[in-house]
Protein backbone atom coordinates (compact mmCIF):
# COMPACT_ATOMS: atom_id res chain seq x y z
CA UNK A 1 0.00 0.00 0.00
CA UNK A 2 1.42 3.51 -0.74
CA UNK A 3 -0.42 5.28 1.82
CA UNK A 4 1.95 6.51 5.13
CA UNK A 5 3.56 3.34 6.17
CA UNK A 6 2.93 4.78 9.46
CA UNK A 7 -0.33 4.28 9.42
CA UNK A 8 0.57 0.28 8.08
CA UNK A 9 2.24 -1.90 10.47
CA UNK A 10 2.41 -5.07 8.10
CA UNK A 11 2.05 -8.39 9.13
CA UNK A 12 5.47 -10.30 8.96
CA UNK A 13 5.97 -13.54 6.65
CA UNK A 14 6.87 -16.03 8.43
CA UNK A 15 5.86 -14.95 11.92
CA UNK A 16 4.63 -16.90 14.82
CA UNK A 17 1.40 -16.25 15.37
CA UNK A 18 -1.48 -17.15 18.22
CA UNK A 19 -4.85 -17.85 16.45
CA UNK A 20 -7.93 -17.39 19.09
CA UNK A 21 -11.97 -17.84 18.07
CA UNK A 22 -14.11 -16.05 20.06
CA UNK A 23 -17.33 -18.31 20.89
CA UNK A 24 -19.93 -15.40 21.59
CA UNK A 25 -23.35 -16.44 23.41
CA UNK A 26 -24.94 -13.69 21.91
CA UNK A 27 -23.81 -14.17 18.02
CA UNK A 28 -25.01 -16.95 15.99
CA UNK A 29 -23.05 -18.58 13.50
CA UNK A 30 -23.34 -19.97 10.13
CA UNK A 31 -20.10 -22.46 11.11
CA UNK A 32 -19.73 -24.01 14.76
CA UNK A 33 -16.53 -22.89 16.87
CA UNK A 34 -14.75 -25.94 15.69
CA UNK A 35 -15.20 -25.14 11.83
CA UNK A 36 -14.48 -21.68 12.34
CA UNK A 37 -11.66 -21.94 14.00
CA UNK A 38 -9.79 -24.32 11.09
CA UNK A 39 -11.18 -21.12 8.60
CA UNK A 40 -9.62 -19.01 10.78
CA UNK A 41 -6.39 -20.94 10.49
CA UNK A 42 -6.39 -21.35 6.87
CA UNK A 43 -6.34 -17.91 6.21
CA UNK A 44 -3.40 -17.02 8.48
CA UNK A 45 -1.68 -19.79 6.91
CA UNK A 46 -2.92 -18.08 3.77
CA UNK A 47 -0.85 -15.03 4.73
CA UNK A 48 1.94 -17.06 5.47
CA UNK A 49 2.51 -16.79 9.37
CA UNK A 50 3.41 -19.96 11.63
CA UNK A 51 0.31 -21.05 13.87
CA UNK A 52 2.11 -21.68 17.24
CA UNK A 53 -1.35 -22.12 18.81
CA UNK A 54 -4.88 -22.10 18.43
CA UNK A 55 -7.92 -22.10 20.80
CA UNK A 56 -11.46 -21.43 21.03
CA UNK A 57 -12.87 -19.27 23.80
CA UNK A 58 -15.82 -18.56 24.88
CA UNK A 59 -17.13 -15.18 25.51
CA UNK A 60 -20.59 -15.22 27.55
CA UNK A 61 -20.49 -11.00 27.56
CA UNK A 62 -18.55 -9.33 25.78
CA UNK A 63 -16.25 -6.80 27.48
CA UNK A 64 -16.19 -3.00 25.61
CA UNK A 65 -12.28 -2.39 26.34
CA UNK A 66 -11.09 -5.76 25.37
CA UNK A 67 -13.47 -8.58 24.05
CA UNK A 68 -12.41 -11.00 26.55
CA UNK A 69 -12.48 -11.11 30.07
CA UNK A 70 -9.86 -10.32 32.26
CA UNK A 71 -9.28 -13.99 32.95
CA UNK A 72 -9.09 -14.72 29.57
CA UNK A 73 -6.75 -11.92 28.96
CA UNK A 74 -4.09 -13.24 31.14
CA UNK A 75 -3.98 -16.96 29.52
CA UNK A 76 -3.78 -15.46 26.34
CA UNK A 77 -0.68 -13.32 27.80
CA UNK A 78 0.55 -17.19 29.20
CA UNK A 79 0.12 -18.63 25.55
CA UNK A 80 1.92 -15.97 23.71
CA UNK A 81 4.95 -16.46 26.11
CA UNK A 82 4.86 -20.16 26.29
CA UNK A 83 4.62 -20.27 22.22
CA UNK A 84 6.77 -17.48 21.87
CA UNK A 85 4.20 -15.71 19.40
CA UNK A 86 4.67 -12.29 18.43
CA UNK A 87 1.51 -11.69 16.57
CA UNK A 88 -2.25 -12.67 18.20
CA UNK A 89 -5.15 -13.24 15.52
CA UNK A 90 -8.89 -12.62 16.85
CA UNK A 91 -11.34 -14.34 13.92
CA UNK A 92 -14.24 -11.61 15.08
CA UNK A 93 -14.37 -8.17 14.72
CA UNK A 94 -12.40 -5.70 16.77
CA UNK A 95 -13.13 -2.29 17.90
CA UNK A 96 -10.10 0.19 17.66
CA UNK A 97 -10.15 0.76 21.51
CA UNK A 98 -10.59 -3.38 22.18
CA UNK A 99 -7.47 -3.71 19.64
CA UNK A 100 -5.24 -0.92 21.14
CA UNK A 101 -6.22 -2.59 24.52
CA UNK A 102 -5.27 -5.85 24.06
CA UNK A 103 -1.86 -4.90 22.62
CA UNK A 104 -0.93 -2.93 25.54
CA UNK A 105 -1.64 -5.69 27.85
CA UNK A 106 -0.30 -8.03 25.65
CA UNK A 107 3.02 -6.36 24.13
CA UNK A 108 2.04 -7.81 20.64
CA UNK A 109 0.51 -7.01 17.34
CA UNK A 110 -3.09 -7.86 17.22
CA UNK A 111 -4.89 -8.20 14.22
CA UNK A 112 -8.88 -9.47 13.79
CA UNK A 113 -10.19 -10.73 10.93
CA UNK A 114 -11.11 -8.06 8.95
CA UNK A 115 -7.35 -6.95 9.26
CA UNK A 116 -6.45 -10.43 8.25
CA UNK A 117 -8.65 -10.60 5.29
CA UNK A 118 -7.50 -6.91 4.26
CA UNK A 119 -3.61 -8.24 4.86
CA UNK A 120 -4.73 -11.57 2.55
CA UNK A 121 -5.80 -9.42 -0.17
CA UNK A 122 -3.28 -6.44 -0.69
CA UNK A 123 -0.31 -9.37 -1.10
CA UNK A 124 -2.65 -11.22 -3.32
CA UNK A 125 -4.05 -8.17 -5.68
CA UNK A 126 -2.24 -8.31 -9.24
CA UNK A 127 -4.23 -6.04 -11.40
CA UNK A 128 -4.56 -2.53 -11.75
CA UNK A 129 -8.14 -2.48 -10.33
CA UNK A 130 -7.61 -4.99 -7.52
CA UNK A 131 -4.92 -2.64 -5.95
CA UNK A 132 -6.85 0.12 -5.86
CA UNK A 133 -10.15 -1.82 -4.30
CA UNK A 134 -8.18 -3.20 -1.72
CA UNK A 135 -5.84 -0.32 -1.13
CA UNK A 136 -9.52 1.29 -1.00
CA UNK A 137 -10.79 -1.03 1.41
CA UNK A 138 -7.65 -0.93 3.80
CA UNK A 139 -8.05 2.56 4.01
CA UNK A 140 -11.86 2.46 5.09
CA UNK A 141 -10.62 0.25 7.78
CA UNK A 142 -7.73 2.40 8.96
CA UNK A 143 -9.49 5.82 8.92
CA UNK A 144 -11.40 4.31 12.21
CA UNK A 145 -8.06 2.83 13.85
CA UNK A 146 -5.63 5.96 14.06
CA UNK A 147 -6.16 5.48 17.60
CA UNK A 148 -4.14 3.15 17.08
CA UNK A 149 -0.86 5.17 15.91
CA UNK A 150 1.93 6.75 18.07
CA UNK A 151 2.33 9.86 19.94
CA UNK A 152 3.30 11.63 16.67
CA UNK A 153 -0.60 11.52 16.41
CA UNK A 154 -1.24 13.71 19.40
CA UNK A 155 1.19 17.34 17.89
CA UNK A 156 -0.91 19.81 16.83
CA UNK A 157 0.20 22.08 13.92
CA UNK A 158 0.30 25.58 14.31
CA UNK A 159 -2.83 27.80 12.91
CA UNK A 160 -3.46 30.75 11.03
CA UNK A 161 -3.85 34.13 12.20
CA UNK A 162 -1.61 36.26 14.42
CA UNK A 163 -2.63 34.32 17.76
CA UNK A 164 -2.18 30.90 15.86
CA UNK A 165 -4.84 29.29 17.94
CA UNK A 166 -4.53 25.55 18.78
CA UNK A 167 -4.38 24.62 14.82
CA UNK A 168 -5.33 20.66 13.43
CA UNK A 169 -3.88 17.75 15.10
CA UNK A 170 -1.86 15.06 13.09
CA UNK A 171 -4.69 12.49 13.73
CA UNK A 172 -7.16 15.43 12.09
CA UNK A 173 -4.32 16.20 9.31
CA UNK A 174 -3.64 11.89 8.64
CA UNK A 175 -7.71 11.51 8.20
CA UNK A 176 -8.12 14.26 6.07
CA UNK A 177 -5.14 12.96 3.63
CA UNK A 178 -6.86 9.27 4.17
CA UNK A 179 -10.34 11.15 2.91
CA UNK A 180 -8.78 13.11 -0.19
CA UNK A 181 -6.65 9.59 -0.90
CA UNK A 182 -9.83 7.41 -0.85
CA UNK A 183 -11.74 9.97 -2.91
CA UNK A 184 -9.27 9.81 -5.20
CA UNK A 185 -9.10 6.02 -5.47
CA UNK A 186 -12.96 6.30 -6.05
CA UNK A 187 -12.60 8.49 -9.05
CA UNK A 188 -9.43 6.16 -10.50
CA UNK A 189 -11.80 3.43 -9.38
CA UNK A 190 -15.14 4.51 -11.20
CA UNK A 191 -13.04 4.84 -14.64
CA UNK A 192 -12.00 1.25 -14.66
CA UNK A 193 -15.40 0.20 -13.69
CA UNK A 194 -16.83 2.18 -16.92
CA UNK A 195 -13.73 0.22 -18.99
CA UNK A 196 -14.99 -3.21 -17.68
CA UNK A 197 -18.79 -2.28 -18.85
CA UNK A 198 -17.26 -1.63 -21.87
CA UNK A 199 -15.43 -4.46 -22.55
CA UNK A 200 -18.42 -6.69 -21.21
CA UNK A 201 -20.73 -4.96 -23.42
CA UNK A 202 -18.35 -5.82 -26.53
CA UNK A 203 -18.35 -9.33 -24.79
CA UNK A 204 -22.22 -9.57 -24.78
CA UNK A 205 -22.39 -8.42 -28.94
CA UNK A 206 -20.06 -10.93 -29.71
CA UNK A 207 -21.56 -14.68 -30.17
CA UNK A 208 -19.70 -16.49 -27.29
CA UNK A 209 -21.78 -17.67 -24.44
CA UNK A 210 -19.63 -16.86 -20.77
CA UNK A 211 -19.70 -19.51 -17.80
CA UNK A 212 -19.32 -18.05 -14.81
CA UNK A 213 -17.37 -20.06 -11.93
CA UNK A 214 -18.38 -19.26 -8.54
CA UNK A 215 -17.81 -20.99 -5.47
CA UNK A 216 -16.76 -20.88 -1.80
CA UNK A 217 -12.92 -19.69 -1.36
CA UNK A 218 -10.89 -23.20 -1.59
CA UNK A 219 -13.64 -25.17 -3.61
CA UNK A 220 -11.25 -25.77 -6.14
CA UNK A 221 -12.23 -23.02 -9.12
CA UNK A 222 -8.89 -22.37 -9.95
CA UNK A 223 -7.95 -25.90 -10.63
CA UNK A 224 -10.72 -26.81 -13.07
CA UNK A 225 -10.29 -23.42 -14.29
CA UNK A 226 -7.23 -24.73 -15.38
CA UNK A 227 -8.40 -27.87 -16.12
CA UNK A 228 -10.97 -27.03 -18.70
CA UNK A 229 -8.90 -24.26 -20.17
CA UNK A 230 -5.21 -25.09 -20.41
CA UNK A 231 -4.47 -21.89 -18.51
CA UNK A 232 -2.17 -21.76 -15.02
CA UNK A 233 -3.79 -19.44 -12.89
CA UNK A 234 -2.89 -19.83 -9.31
CA UNK A 235 -3.99 -22.84 -7.34
CA UNK A 236 -3.27 -23.88 -4.33
CA UNK A 237 -4.47 -25.22 -1.03
CA UNK A 238 -5.35 -21.66 0.21
CA UNK A 239 -7.81 -19.31 1.10
CA UNK A 240 -8.31 -16.59 -1.57
CA UNK A 241 -5.70 -18.06 -3.70
CA UNK A 242 -7.46 -16.12 -6.62
CA UNK A 243 -8.19 -12.53 -6.49
CA UNK A 244 -8.51 -10.71 -9.71
CA UNK A 245 -11.22 -12.11 -12.55
CA UNK A 246 -9.91 -14.34 -15.34
CA UNK A 247 -11.36 -15.17 -18.65
CA UNK A 248 -10.37 -17.53 -20.76
CA UNK A 249 -12.16 -19.29 -24.12
CA UNK A 250 -13.07 -23.24 -23.79
CA UNK A 251 -14.04 -25.42 -26.27
CA UNK A 252 -17.09 -27.25 -25.29
CA UNK A 253 -18.81 -30.22 -27.62
CA UNK A 254 -21.01 -28.93 -30.00
CA UNK A 255 -20.49 -25.39 -29.21
CA UNK A 256 -17.88 -23.98 -31.56
CA UNK A 257 -16.77 -21.24 -27.88
CA UNK A 258 -16.90 -20.46 -24.80
CA UNK A 259 -15.72 -17.62 -22.19
CA UNK A 260 -14.60 -19.08 -18.87
CA UNK A 261 -14.47 -16.70 -15.75
CA UNK A 262 -13.18 -17.42 -13.15
CA UNK A 263 -13.46 -14.86 -9.70
CA UNK A 264 -12.91 -14.42 -6.30
CA UNK A 265 -13.77 -16.99 -3.73
CA UNK A 266 -16.46 -16.24 -1.48
CA UNK A 267 -15.97 -16.29 2.61
CA UNK A 268 -18.16 -15.95 5.38
CA UNK A 269 -18.18 -12.64 7.26
CA UNK A 270 -16.61 -10.78 4.19
CA UNK A 271 -15.14 -7.24 5.62
CA UNK A 272 -17.84 -4.94 4.52
CA UNK A 273 -15.38 -2.27 3.03
CA UNK A 274 -14.60 -5.39 0.73
CA UNK A 275 -18.05 -6.66 -0.16
CA UNK A 276 -18.06 -3.08 -1.67
CA UNK A 277 -14.83 -2.87 -2.51
CA UNK A 278 -14.78 -5.93 -5.20
CA UNK A 279 -18.62 -6.38 -6.25
CA UNK A 280 -17.37 -4.93 -9.76
CA UNK A 281 -14.81 -7.86 -9.67
CA UNK A 282 -18.73 -10.20 -8.91
CA UNK A 283 -20.59 -8.00 -11.59
CA UNK A 284 -18.95 -10.33 -14.16
CA UNK A 285 -21.37 -12.85 -12.43
CA UNK A 286 -24.41 -10.96 -13.83
CA UNK A 287 -23.42 -11.18 -17.15
CA UNK A 288 -23.05 -14.98 -17.99
CA UNK A 289 -25.43 -17.45 -19.60
CA UNK A 290 -24.40 -19.95 -16.71
CA UNK A 291 -23.09 -20.17 -13.70
CA UNK A 292 -20.87 -23.12 -12.08
CA UNK A 293 -21.56 -22.97 -8.30
CA UNK A 294 -18.43 -25.55 -7.22
CA UNK A 295 -18.57 -27.13 -3.78
CA UNK A 296 -15.91 -28.54 -2.04
CA UNK A 297 -17.83 -31.68 -1.04
CA UNK A 298 -15.08 -33.00 1.26
CA UNK A 299 -15.51 -30.26 3.63
CA UNK A 300 -18.21 -31.22 6.21
CA UNK A 301 -19.29 -27.80 6.55
CA UNK A 302 -20.34 -27.63 2.28
CA UNK A 303 -23.96 -26.91 3.32
CA UNK A 304 -23.11 -23.71 5.21
CA UNK A 305 -20.83 -22.56 2.37
CA UNK A 306 -23.66 -23.01 -0.32
CA UNK A 307 -25.76 -20.72 1.81
CA UNK A 308 -23.16 -18.33 2.40
CA UNK A 309 -22.74 -18.13 -1.69
CA UNK A 310 -26.49 -18.12 -2.55
CA UNK A 311 -27.00 -14.92 -0.13
CA UNK A 312 -23.79 -13.45 -2.02
CA UNK A 313 -25.30 -14.15 -5.52
CA UNK A 314 -29.15 -13.15 -3.75
CA UNK A 315 -27.11 -9.43 -2.84
CA UNK A 316 -26.34 -9.62 -6.85
CA UNK A 317 -29.69 -10.55 -7.84
CA UNK A 318 -28.56 -13.49 -9.36
CA UNK A 319 -31.15 -15.27 -6.89
CA UNK A 320 -34.51 -14.45 -5.12
CA UNK A 321 -33.72 -14.20 -1.82
CA UNK A 322 -37.25 -15.79 -0.66
CA UNK A 323 -38.09 -17.74 -3.60
CA UNK A 324 -34.75 -19.10 -4.13
CA UNK A 325 -35.41 -18.81 -8.26
CA UNK A 326 -32.56 -17.71 -10.31
CA UNK A 327 -32.02 -15.00 -13.52
CA UNK A 328 -29.23 -16.95 -14.55
CA UNK A 329 -29.09 -21.08 -14.66
CA UNK A 330 -26.83 -22.37 -12.07
CA UNK A 331 -25.34 -25.64 -12.31
CA UNK A 332 -24.07 -27.32 -9.11
CA UNK A 333 -20.41 -28.86 -9.38
CA UNK A 334 -19.74 -30.82 -6.63
CA UNK A 335 -15.81 -30.95 -6.35
CA UNK A 336 -12.99 -33.20 -4.45
CA UNK A 337 -14.67 -36.43 -5.40
CA UNK A 338 -11.19 -38.29 -5.04
CA UNK A 339 -11.17 -37.13 -1.40
CA UNK A 340 -14.26 -39.14 -0.54
CA UNK A 341 -14.58 -42.85 0.38
CA UNK A 342 -16.75 -45.10 -1.92
CA UNK A 343 -19.49 -45.19 0.92
CA UNK A 344 -19.82 -41.16 1.03
CA UNK A 345 -19.42 -40.88 -3.05
CA UNK A 346 -21.80 -43.28 -3.67
CA UNK A 347 -24.45 -41.86 -1.46
CA UNK A 348 -23.45 -38.76 -2.70
CA UNK A 349 -24.27 -40.10 -6.74
CA UNK A 350 -27.75 -41.08 -5.60
CA UNK A 351 -28.22 -36.96 -4.36
CA UNK A 352 -26.16 -35.74 -7.56
CA UNK A 353 -29.00 -37.82 -9.43
CA UNK A 354 -31.95 -35.75 -7.90
CA UNK A 355 -30.24 -32.12 -8.07
CA UNK A 356 -28.88 -32.17 -11.46
CA UNK A 357 -25.33 -31.92 -9.82
CA UNK A 358 -22.11 -32.83 -11.79
CA UNK A 359 -20.05 -34.90 -9.54
CA UNK A 360 -16.09 -34.48 -10.21
CA UNK A 361 -12.17 -34.03 -9.03
CA UNK A 362 -10.96 -31.03 -10.79
CA UNK A 363 -7.51 -32.07 -9.85
CA UNK A 364 -7.73 -35.90 -11.34
CA UNK A 365 -10.01 -34.98 -14.69
CA UNK A 366 -12.75 -37.56 -13.27
CA UNK A 367 -15.81 -36.70 -14.03
CA UNK A 368 -14.67 -33.15 -16.21
CA UNK A 369 -16.50 -34.57 -19.64
CA UNK A 370 -19.62 -35.33 -18.04
CA UNK A 371 -19.37 -31.48 -16.65
CA UNK A 372 -18.54 -30.35 -20.47
CA UNK A 373 -21.44 -32.63 -21.73
CA UNK A 374 -23.95 -31.00 -19.20
CA UNK A 375 -22.53 -27.54 -19.82
CA UNK A 376 -23.26 -27.87 -23.64
CA UNK A 377 -26.60 -29.09 -22.89
CA UNK A 378 -27.78 -26.02 -21.15
CA UNK A 379 -25.85 -23.44 -23.39
CA UNK A 380 -27.63 -25.14 -26.89
CA UNK A 381 -30.71 -26.65 -25.18
CA UNK A 382 -32.55 -23.16 -25.24
CA UNK A 383 -31.54 -23.24 -29.25
CA UNK A 384 -34.50 -23.42 -31.90
CA UNK A 385 -34.29 -23.61 -36.21
CA UNK A 386 -35.48 -20.70 -37.58
CA UNK A 387 -35.02 -20.10 -41.75
CA UNK A 388 -34.22 -16.68 -43.39
CA UNK A 389 -34.65 -15.38 -46.81
CA UNK A 390 -31.76 -13.17 -47.51
CA UNK A 391 -30.54 -11.65 -50.77
CA UNK A 392 -27.21 -13.42 -52.46
CA UNK A 393 -25.48 -10.52 -52.66
CA UNK A 394 -25.99 -9.84 -48.65
CA UNK A 395 -22.34 -11.62 -47.97
CA UNK A 396 -21.58 -10.46 -44.79
CA UNK A 397 -25.25 -11.78 -42.88
CA UNK A 398 -24.55 -14.93 -44.36
CA UNK A 399 -21.08 -15.29 -43.55
CA UNK A 400 -22.51 -14.19 -39.98
CA UNK A 401 -24.79 -16.92 -40.10
CA UNK A 402 -22.31 -19.92 -40.99
CA UNK A 403 -20.38 -18.59 -38.53
CA UNK A 404 -22.06 -18.33 -35.14
CA UNK A 405 -25.12 -20.56 -36.29
CA UNK A 406 -25.51 -24.27 -37.15
CA UNK A 407 -26.28 -24.27 -40.77
CA UNK A 408 -28.69 -27.12 -41.37
CA UNK A 409 -29.39 -26.37 -44.91
CA UNK A 410 -29.56 -23.78 -47.59
CA UNK A 411 -30.61 -23.64 -51.10
CA UNK A 412 -31.20 -20.68 -53.36
CA UNK A 413 -34.28 -19.33 -54.34
CA UNK A 414 -34.36 -18.40 -58.25
CA UNK A 415 -38.13 -17.20 -58.79
CA UNK A 416 -37.46 -14.13 -56.96
CA UNK A 417 -38.40 -10.37 -58.04
CA UNK A 418 -36.01 -8.81 -55.71
CA UNK A 419 -32.97 -11.17 -57.51
CA UNK A 420 -30.86 -14.20 -56.56
CA UNK A 421 -32.21 -14.75 -52.88
CA UNK A 422 -31.15 -17.82 -50.87
CA UNK A 423 -32.92 -19.06 -48.09
CA UNK A 424 -31.08 -20.41 -44.97
CA UNK A 425 -32.66 -22.37 -42.13
CA UNK A 426 -29.87 -22.09 -39.08
CA UNK A 427 -29.87 -23.00 -35.14
CA UNK A 428 -29.75 -20.64 -33.27
CA UNK A 429 -30.20 -19.59 -29.48
CA UNK A 430 -31.88 -16.69 -27.92
CA UNK A 431 -28.70 -14.61 -27.68
CA UNK A 432 -27.22 -15.46 -31.30
CA UNK A 433 -30.81 -14.35 -32.21
CA UNK A 434 -30.62 -10.92 -30.81
CA UNK A 435 -27.67 -10.40 -32.15
CA UNK A 436 -28.68 -11.42 -35.97
CA UNK A 437 -30.87 -8.94 -35.61
CA UNK A 438 -28.92 -6.38 -34.52
CA UNK A 439 -27.24 -6.93 -38.03
CA UNK A 440 -30.12 -5.89 -40.24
Amino acid sequence: MSFDSDLQDEVTRGARALVLCPDIRALRYDLDSAERLAEAEGLALAIGVVIAHSAILPVRQMQPNTLFGSGQVENIGVWCEQNEAELVIVDGALTPIQQRNLEDKLKRKVIDRTGLILEIFGERAATAEGRLQVELAHLDYQQSRLVRSWTHLERQRGGFGFLGGPGETQIEADRRMIRARMARLRRELDQVRKTRTLHRDRRGRAPWPVVALVGYTNAGKSTLFNRLTGAEVMAEDLLFATLDPTMRAISLPGVEKAILSDTVGFISDLPTQLVAAFRATLEEVTAADVICHVRDMANPSHAAQKKQVLDVLADLGVVDAETGTTTIPILEVWNKADLLDAESLAELREAAEGQGAVILSAATGQGVNLLEAELTRMLTGTAREVSFILPATDGRRIAWLHAHGDVLAEDEIEDSDEGPMRRLTVRLNPKELGQFAALS
